[in-house]
């Protein structure tokens, strides 16, 4: 039986160590998923999803997370980001991760043409304003996608569409969102 979220946060809190084995009991094969997502390796999964724990453990307290699932999903997504950067930077990345950023290339402007932190933030929000603007099928298929790394084919299958659907809606997106960006 899976402990309640606010539970495993307040085990955190009284620094009691069963808060990463309940931790890993709920959320485990979600966070390897993403992880491996977009890592592409089992194993580089498995240490990012035991990277998080550390950094979780770290993080709580002081920080209390409203949703637990989501701030999991952020440390370890972060975290596997960090290790395909290293990774790549050895040339070990098989470059799947790769084609996600180039999907979204040409719609989202790079670190290079973004001068400050500021105009950082304020892409981000209008991105989170663009995304909100969303009919909930098409934000999830673009979450699954560009957040979570899921291949079309699992996307396709978890909405119970085509394959072509997801990647048309992928594609209109993408254009909504460059114009979005420019106006």
């Amino acid at each position: 039986m899976c402990v309640d979220d606010n539970k495993i946060v307040n085990l955190f809190f009284a620094r009691d160590e069963s808060a990463i084995s309940e931790t890993r009991q709920k959320y485990g094969a979600y966070l390897f998923t993403v992880a491996t997502n977009i890592l592409c390796n089992a194993q580089d999964g498995e240490e990012c999803v035991s990277d998080t724990y550390l950094k979780v453990w770290e993080a709580i307290p002081p920080k209390r997370p409203s949703f637990l699932k989501c701030f999991l999903a952020k440390i370890t997504r972060n975290r596997a980001l960090d290790m395909y950067r290293t990774n790549s930077a050895k040339k070990r990345g098989n470059g799947n991760f790769v084609l996600l950023l180039d999907e979204l290339s040409e719609t989202i402007p790079s670190a290079a043409d973004v001068h400050t932190s500021y105009e950082n933030n304020i892409t981000a929000q209008q991105i989170d304003n663009f995304l909100r603007d969303l009919n909930e099928e098409t934000r999830f298929v673009f979450m699954r996608r560009y957040w979570y790394a899921d291949p079309i084919s699992t996307i396709a299958k978890g909405c119970r569409i085509s394959e072509s659907k997801v990647k048309s809606m992928l594609l209109r997106t993408r254009r909504k969102l460059k114009e979005f960006l420019e106006d």
